[in-house]
């Protein structure tokens, strides 16, 4: 503790003032001001890079700087941040951010602070698997990794690799954080086997809203357990899962088949993910805004893309295609080839148009590049940040309702777009592979569909993908199909209502009991200070 002695003239009292504050206080930053004794003045930044890249996320739509960023060292950082917050008389927002990877500003905090959990790697005691555990649970008859939250699934891929095991619910982009998805949901086309991510984890590390934490699963603090996975960030901050793993193939049996006509596309899909043969299906549209090759993954040779794009031009422009990858490892690959074929004579896609890839597992599960150094969140130059924006749109569309959103958007609202458009994808997942007690929110019908507008333009565009977006929820909301988001976005708490639906008086109701306060994931714009007297 500094000793104030009295000096003869002012100039002196406001230098030992100042000496004060910078040795008690490290940061007075807008109306926020943190304690050196609470968290080390070391941790604590408001520099200008460090504000603006935690301002923004992958999305480069939304803006909100925070006062101060954390970068923690050790759990006990973030607690620490959030206990104290919750015990002052006016409480600062907190935001968890990974990789950034949001596209509305869900991880931001304005005003408030921003925890760089990225910053926690860096603190490793146990470097021999990027500090991440895999042990066998006999009670449970199953392997597991213990993974911190700021960890990627990239770093929870190589980890499991070492002992032959990996998960078995993925992202197409493995360089996303396991608290991130599983904060969502966390899905590909392993989902309708699997379940999402969400569905594979069976222990949780949680820092409340009030600073506690907490070790949680489906037998202890359930609750919790429960409200944490696809919750938004609204009740706790993952700092480590316990995630299901299995043995890992070697190799992938790789096919993309093209369809012209909606109806078979999807029932083919839905014969897949019934059948007990494909490890992973996922449905995309070809247009001549969103061609076969695409950032996501370039597939096809040259002479393959051509035949598709003539293909293409015959048939106004639209097209489906449905991709399926079968696992195989050393004991079985004298039958994969047999199991393939069989089953692709049951399937009717487009005959002559079937392409086939015969891969590694990582080159597979890696096909989405790590654009981390070269995503505009993460340029510094102003002329970079500035070069591309992500408006996407994610829904869940019920099964009973997919003929008439393909006719009223992909044939008519898309087919309008008269601009590049990014990848669209669209396939199915089983209901029953998700669990209800969670907090995610899916269509009430046994098989929905999942679609990506996975949208990439200059800012001068933005605009123009906007009002696509809303132009398809509209039709939705117009024509009764119970849609919903997924990586929702709304600006108004009875859109939050209507989403949520019967979950909604749940979940308001676990706010209350984790977060008092609203301290937490405040980008996500569900509550405001406004609901303070509602919860």
């Amino acid at each position: 503790m500094a000793t104030l002695i009295p000096c003869p003239n002012s100039s002196s009292n406001f230098v030992l003032l100042f000496i004060f504050l910078i040795t008690n206080s490290i940061c007075i930053s807008g109306d926020i001001t943190i304690p050196n004794e609470i968290i080390s003045s070391s941790k604590l930044r408001k520099d200008p890079a460090s504000i603006a890249t935690a301002s923004n996320d992958y999305g480069n739509l939304v803006q909100e700087p925070p006062s101060l960023v954390l970068y923690p060292s050790s759990i006990d950082d973030v607690i620490n941040l959030v206990k104290y917050s919750n015990n002052i008389s006016a409480p600062f927002t907190v935001a968890a951010r990974g990789r950034g990877h949001s596209v509305r500003g869900q991880a931001t905090a304005a005003g408030g602070v921003v925890v760089e959990m990225s910053s926690l790697s860096s603190g490793d005691q146990d470097m021999s698997n990027n500090g991440i555990r895999v042990s066998w649970d006999s009670s449970l008859g199953c392997y597991y990794a213990d993974v911190g939250g700021e960890k990627m699934w990239a770093d929870v891929l190589r980890a499991g690799l070492e002992y032959g095991l990996a998960p078995v619910s993925w992202t197409d982009y493995l360089y996303l954080t396991v608290g991130g998805t599983l904060s969502n949901g966390g899905i590909s086309g392993q989902s309708f086997l699997h379940g999402p991510q969400i569905s594979n984890v069976l222990e949780l590390d949680v820092i409340t809203g009030k600073g506690d934490f907490v070790t949680c699963s489906k037998d202890v603090n359930s609750e919790l357990f429960f409200a944490v996975l696809g919750g938004l960030g609204q009740f706790g901050i993952i700092t480590r899962a316990r995630i299901v793993l299995a043995k890992a193939p070697t190799r992938v049996k790789w096919l993309r088949l093209i369809y012209s006509d909606f109806s078979i596309f999807t029932r083919d899909q839905e014969h897949l993910i019934s059948s007990n043969v494909p490890d992973y299906v996922e449905g995309s549209l070809i247009t001549d805004k969103s061609p076969p090759n695409n950032w996501r993954s370039s597939f096809y040779s040259p002479s393959h893309y051509s035949k598709i794009i003539s293909l293409l031009n015959t048939k106004q422009g639209l097209l489906y295609s449905i991709e399926v990858v079968k696992y195989y490892d050393e004991q079985t690959a004298d039958t994969v080839d047999q199991e393939i074929e069989v089953l692709m004579n049951e399937l009717s896609y487009t005959r002559g148009f079937i392409f086939k890839k015969d891969v590694g597992l990582i080159d597979f599960l890696g096909r989405v590049e790590n654009t981390d150094n070269n995503n505009i969140h993460q340029k510094s130059s102003a002329k970079a940040a500035a070069s591309s924006v992500h408006p996407w749109l994610n829904l869940f569309v019920p099964k009973s309702r997919i003929l008439d959103f393909n006719a009223g958007v992909f044939v008519d609202i898309i087919a309008r777009l008269n601009h590049s458009s990014g990848p669209i994808l669209f396939y199915p997942f089983h209901r029953i592979k998700w669990d209800e007690r969670m907090s995610a929110v899916i269509p009430d019908e046994e098989i929905f569909y999942t679609l990506g507008l996975l949208h990439s333009c200059g800012p001068e565009e933005a605009g123009i993908y906007e009002e696509l977006n809303k132009e398809i929820v509209r039709f939705c909301e117009e024509n009764e199909i119970n849609i919903k988001q997924y990586l929702p976005h709304y600006k108004s708490k009875e859109d939050w209502m209507k989403h949520f639906g019967r979950k909604w008086n749940t979940f308001q109701e676990l706010k209350t009991k984790f977060d008092p306060r609203l301290i937490l994931s405040p980008g996500q714009r569900i509550f405001t200070s406004a609901d303070l007297s509602d919860i």
